[in-house]
This record gives structure tokens, sequence and C-alpha cells, in this order.
């Protein structure tokens, strides 16, 4: 908003010395004033909006997040076994997990669940529900360990990571070893 003011000059000094007198009533300077307040804070708002209105576009282009990602160490694992060892039956199965939280099965929470151990099996797909059979074990109540009586003879041990419901976070929550039991 641009505001002009105009001067009138008057030829005799005799106004006290001023030289112009102002041509607005007090009145008008009020009204002008506010104008002039009203123009500035409305300026100042244009621009806050304009800004948030960028940011809302960069989130709008920003790439989606991938809850599910498991770089830079997330992931389940294994404590103390590892591919290729030798151990005896009953095997004690320690079992961690980086990135997610456990919790007992029952609710669905993002980025929390509970383990599952498939002998000689596969991991389960995402979103799938974990068997429960004679060769899938659910650890509901948010158990990290177990003793699991195996035959002799090799064998796989998936560990697979699910939420509240046993449903699987895929492939990329869970790790398989090869152990030989004497």
């Amino acid at each position: 908003m641009v505001i002009v003011a105009q001067l009138v000059r008057v030829p005799d000094c005799g106004s006290g010395g001023r030289g112009f007198e102002p041509r607005l009533s007090p009145q008008m300077k009020n009204l002008l004033l506010v104008l002039v307040i009203a123009g500035l804070f409305s300026c100042s708002l244009s621009s806050d909006n304009s800004a948030s209105q960028a940011d809302s576009t960069a989130t709008l282009n920003a790439a989606p997040v991938d809850v599910l990602d498991t770089t830079g160490g997330k992931g389940v694992f294994f404590v103390e076994l590892k591919d290729s060892q030798e151990v005896k039956s009953p095997v004690m199965v320690k079992m961690g997990v980086n990135g997610m939280e456990i919790e007992p099965a029952g609710a669905i929470n993002e980025l929390k669940g509970h383990h599952h151990i498939i002998i000689d099996g596969e991991a389960t797909p995402e979103g799938q529900p974990v068997l429960l059979d004679e060769t899938h074990f659910h650890f509901g109540q948010g158990q990290t360990e177990s003793e699991m009586k195996l035959s002799s003879g090799f064998h796989t041990i998936t560990l697979q990571f699910a939420n509240g419901v046993h449903a699987s976070y895929g492939s990329r929550w869970s790790k398989t070893i090869t152990v030989k039991v004497k």
C-alpha cells in the first residue's frame, strides 16, 4: 500500500514559521494511520501464509517414509546362536530386535510386536498371519528366549517379527540361520 502526502506551500510564512499547512483533518489522519497499520499487518500475514504454503508443498513432494525399513542396524537377530553352529538339543534360542518394540499380542501398534520362531520353514510374507502349528512357535507374551527341542541333523531356524495380531512384518523383519544338532 502506498500513501501519498501532499504538501502545500504557503507564500506567507505567517503560520508560525512552519512553511506549510496540512490539508488533512485530525479524523482523516487517524483513518490513514489505521489503514497503514492494517496494510502492514496484512502484508506480514500474506508472507507468512506463502511460507507455510511452500512448507506444505515441500512436505507433499517428500518421499514416503518406509516404517519397515531395516537399514542402519534395524531388524531381528539371534543373540547367541550363529549360522552353521553345532548345538545340542534342547537349543537355547535368545531373540533380539532393533527398531521395533516388543509387546504382548493383542493390540496393533505401529513399530511394535513380538517374536515367532519357524523351524525348517521360510519367513511369513508381509501382512500374512504367522501359522500356529508344530513348526511355528508364537511368543505372544513378549518372551525373548526359549528352549527348542530339535532332532539331530541340520535345521533352519527362522526368527520372524509380527504385530499384535500375529500379522508378519515380512522377510525384512526375519532372520534365518542353519544349525547342526548333535
